[in-house]
Parts: structure tokens; sequence; C-alpha cells
């Protein structure tokens, strides 16, 4: 049985929560480090990579617990209250809504990233988490492990692999790196942005796996009756285009109290470590259930 694993954006309070999902999980039994291909996207491209790496599950959260600041502080270089997102959020959700060309829509979002004033794209790659920082121009985890990017100047998608011929630190500071807030990263003379632009997960993406499993972020703001709620409704879709091609398709959402928990800002670093807490214990209360269908 082949298991492949997605996981979805979120800014650093969502790398919090996976995080903490990620580690209940395995204190309860279910790997989610086993699976035989990983594919994350933004704060999932971060956290999915650490599992690539061999970090363990069961103690994945616990820099975060331990240390408020986190792995990824010292890149946000805001003022102490949250950036505001939600200028580039909207205008893929009124996309949405218009049925416009949504390459030409992330195009607009790669417009609004070019022109941000950020940190300085090498001051982002030196500080972009302590153990990927150090890593080889040309590395690539062993594992199989994949991560997305928008192109900041025509809007069009990227799926990196091992077999594209990029760094994986340079290709997940890329697919984290979202217009406004971080500037975007030069791979191959193109400078790319979050891959959240396309969609949170891109599970559609998943192909001959027997089981996905996907873990999708959604704060305040983002669940059903919230204003941006209508720009996170792909995870729909795309279940269904697994199922049709025979996949089982399990899916994680956080529960109410998560929801709390993470708030409405992904950017605000203060919700990390409550974030990782209730991920952790979501996660050891739903292992059993996750266990069946895991394995």
């Amino acid at each position: 049985m082949s298991r492949a694993l997605v996981l979805g954006g979120g800014g650093p309070v969502g790398i919090a929560w996976e995080s903490g999902l990620i580690a209940g999980l395995a204190q309860g039994g279910v790997d989610l480090g086993a699976a035989d291909h990983i594919q994350g996207t933004s704060a999932g491209a971060f956290v999915g990579l650490r599992l690539a790496m061999g970090e363990a599950c069961a103690t994945l959260a616990d820099p975060i617990l331990s240390d408020a600041t986190s792995m990824v502080r010292n890149v946000a270089r805001s003022t102490r209250k949250p950036p505001d997102l939600t200028q580039v959020m909207r205008i893929m959700a009124k996309a949405k809504e218009a049925k416009r060309d949504l390459a030409e829509a992330r195009a607009e979002i790669g417009a609004l990233a070019l022109a941000a004033p950020t940190m300085t794209e090498d001051e982002y790659i030196q500080s972009f988490g302590r153990q990927f920082a150090a890593l080889g121009d040309d590395a690539w985890p062993t594992r199989s492990f994949a991560c997305t990017g928008v192109a900041a100047d025509t809007g069009a998608f990227q799926l990196w692999t091992q077999d594209s011929g990029v760094g994986v630190g340079r290709a997940v500071a890329a697919s984290c790196s979202f217009p406004g807030i971080y500037p975007p990263v030069t791979i191959n003379g193109q400078r790319w942005i979050d891959g959240g632009a396309r969609s949170m997960t891109n599970a559609d993406l998943i192909t001959g796996h027997d089981v996905v499993l996907i873990v999708q972020v959604r704060m305040s703001e983002w669940t059903p009756g919230g204003a941006l709620a209508k720009l996170f409704d792909y995870l729909e879709p795309e279940v269904a285009s697994l199922e049709a091609a025979g996949a089982k398709v399990i899916s994680i959402l956080p529960d109410p109290a998560s929801v709390t928990a993470l708030g409405g800002n992904p950017m605000d670093f203060e919700k990390r470590a409550g974030a990782a807490r209730a991920g952790l214990i979501q996660g050891l209360a739903t292992a059993e259930a996750i266990k069946a269908a895991w394995g």
C-alpha cells in the first residue's frame, strides 16, 4: 500500500499547528513520517521537509513549545502587530468569485510581492529555518518530497521535486514566501512566491498512491461563515479528484479548539505555542481513528 501525505499552507501559526498535530498523532501510534511521498505547500513545505529529512514526528513540535519565538521568528521583521494579509487573500477570493483567470490573479499577487518593501532575499534565505539555511545549493532529501511555488511575474505554477534540479532549501523558502511579507525567491533566474497562491493544499497533484492523507489549516476567517472562506474551498474538489482516481482520502482539519488557538492571522507569532499545543491535543485525540485508515 502506497501512502502520500499532503500538508497545506497556513503561515508560521500553521507550521506550529501542523507540527503539534503530527507529534500528537505519533505519540498516539500514527507515524505520518512513514509516508511514501510527502508534498507540502507553504507552511506544509516547511513541515514536510523536516519530515523528509528524518526528524522524529513525536518531538516535531518541541522547539515551538519550548521557544515561543520559533525557528522562523527572525524572518518576520514586522511591527509587533501582525501584518494585514487580507489584500492578497481578497485578490484571489474576488478572482474566484468572478471566475477570472487564476494565473492572471496570481500574477497580480506576484506584482504586489515584487514591489513590496521587505527584507532582502539573501537575508530571508539565510534566516529561513536554522536547519535549512546550511543546506547545499543542490541538496534534496532522499525521501520522496515535493513542494510548490508560483512565478511572481506570470502566475505560472510549479511543483518542485528531486528531478527539478533545484535546491530544496531555496524551493521551500519560495513556497513559504508570503507576498508582501517576505521577498520572492530567485530560482534559475525566475522569482517565485508562495505556492498557496494556487491552492492551500494542491492535493489534486498527487497521483499513484493508494492512501492520501491531507492536512489543511483553517483559521477563524477561513472556516464556513468566515470572510475568506470561499478562498479555501478547494479541498472538496481535490478530494473528489483523488477518489475518482481510486485513492482512499483522509482529511484532517483543525477541530474547534484548534481553530480558536490558531486565531485569524497566520503571521501572528504569538499564537504559535498555543496552536502547537492544540494540534498536539487534537492529534492524540484522533490517533486511533486515523490509525485504522493510515496503518
